[in-house]
């Protein structure tokens, strides 16, 4: 039954099709019934598709490291030419790495507390947002946020899922500013500030691109802010929400044969040398 007009729906709908209200998860859903299950997160097929992609990079970088120097520490030369971000590159038109850079890691602690993060990201605003506006968040944020690291940061090489997790918690923060009297929002603003708060604290951290995740948290806010919630199934304003996702898995993938393309050729310069 629907908590806003009482109509009965079925277990499945997670926009009520009589008043259009957004419907959260069912209390059965969110019980756990084993202590360790409390603390992990609902497995969706986006989360561990996103989280499948990420790893499959990270092992390409190992095998290519390992390859050309023996060792599984990742070297910049390898993140270069895989499709890391860094300035001199990206000045001379490789903007795709602006993308690319956001499935690459440096190592492999790094990969761990990204997987975290996204998964458990990915999961949750699956639920408010639905794919397509996720997906679209997901993208941009990891555009504008090495797009900032190009911008902002003193220099070197910046590769990491982080910026999109970033991006995740600004498109909540945009939930949470549009009804501020209800307790929901309320709930999510306040524990998404803490995800935020917590964030930017840690990356004070050496190593780590603060313009990268502040530029992350900006694109996935603007996302919320033009996106809103999911409406009713059908309409012209969700249609074009699926086609936006579409183009920037489309933009995703073009980039990725261009940064393959250009680590064929690097590759071989490593290799005779």
């Amino acid at each position: 039954m629907c908590p806003n007009c009482r109509a009965f729906i079925t277990i499945s709908d997670r926009v009520c099709p009589y008043c259009g209200v957004q419907l959260g998860p069912r209390a059965v859903d969110l019980r756990g019934s084993e202590f360790v299950a409390s603390f992990l997160p609902r497995a969706n097929l986006t989360a561990v598709i996103i989280l499948a992609v990420n790893i499959a990079f990270f092992l390409a970088e190992l095998a290519v490291n390992y390859r050309l120097y023996r060792s599984f520490d990742i070297q910049v030369a390898v993140g270069i030419a895989l499709g890391a971000e860094i300035a001199p590159y990206v000045q001379h038109g490789q903007w795709w790495r602006l993308i690319t850079a956001g499935f690459l890691h440096g190592g492999f602690l790094h990969i761990a507390l990204n997987s975290w993060s996204i998964f458990v990201l990915v999961t949750e605003v699956e639920q408010f947002y639905g794919t397509s506006r996720l997906l679209v968040a997901y993208i941009f944020s990891t555009f504008t946020g090495f797009l900032c690291a190009y911008l902002f940061s003193s220099g070197g090489w910046v590769v990491g899922a982080s910026a999109p997790a970033f991006g995740l918690i600004g498109i909540m923060l945009a939930m949470g500013l549009r009804k501020r009297a209800d307790p929901l929002t309320q709930a999510v603003r306040a524990h998404y500030g803490q995800w935020l708060i917590f964030g930017l604290v840690m990356s004070f951290g050496g190593g780590i691109s603060m313009a990268g995740h502040v530029g992350g948290c900006i694109g996935g806010f603007l996302v919320g802010l033009v996106a809103g919630l999911p409406g009713l199934p059908g309409t012209a304003r969700e249609s074009f929400w699926k086609a936006a996702a579409g183009v920037a898995v489309l933009i995703t993938i073009y980039a990725w044969l261009q940064a393959f393309r250009f680590f064929l050729e690097a590759f071989r310069a490593m290799t005779s040398t």
